[in-house]
């Protein structure tokens, strides 16, 4: 079945947009940098993202990543999420995301991924956790990010 050239189009510019949009900060970093820094400094609109130095890992392979975010002046819907990633594998595991509350304020997070049992170990990880918003240009929702970090972690036994 032809698709026809409206949404052909639509989704063409769609893809040109993803494509051309600035990257988040945290993108610009290697994908190996070596020890990941600490959580940044409130950018100049008291925006930010934490994530607590240790994170729980079971023998089953479900994984809990903790923090903090803060975020205001949301226009649309905002979700705060995460990913782990450990040495030598470049492999991110996405660890959830929830809806925020862009009131101004701290708020915690907590998210639980299941993986398979051998996909993450104890020890030292890399987790990115981002806050982001969906701002809609017509109909369509582009990402605008409130927020970025990129934290080390242990992953521990609980």
């Amino acid at each position: 079945m032809p698709v026809p050239r409206p949404l052909l189009g639509a989704a063409l510019l769609l893809l040109g947009l993803a494509v051309a949009a600035p990257a988040a900060p945290v993108s610009a970093a290697p994908a190996h940098p070596g020890p990941a820094r600490p959580a940044p400094a409130r950018t100049a609109s008291g925006e930010s993202v934490t994530v607590d130095p240790v994170g729980r890992l079971t023998a089953a392979g479900a994984v809990t990543l903790t923090g903090t975010y803060r975020c205001a002046g949301a226009s649309g819907p905002v979700f705060v999420s995460a990913s782990v990633r450990q040495d030598p594998s470049a492999v991110r595991h996405g660890v959830g995301g929830t809806r925020a509350v862009c009131d101004g304020r701290d708020h915690r997070w907590q998210h639980t991924a299941h993986l398979s049992a051998d996909a993450l170990r104890t020890g030292a990880a890399e987790v990115r956790a981002t806050v982001m918003e969906l701002r809609f240009q017509g109909l369509i929702p582009l990402p605008g990010f409130h927020a970025a970090s990129r934290q080390a972690v242990t992953l521990a036994r609980g």
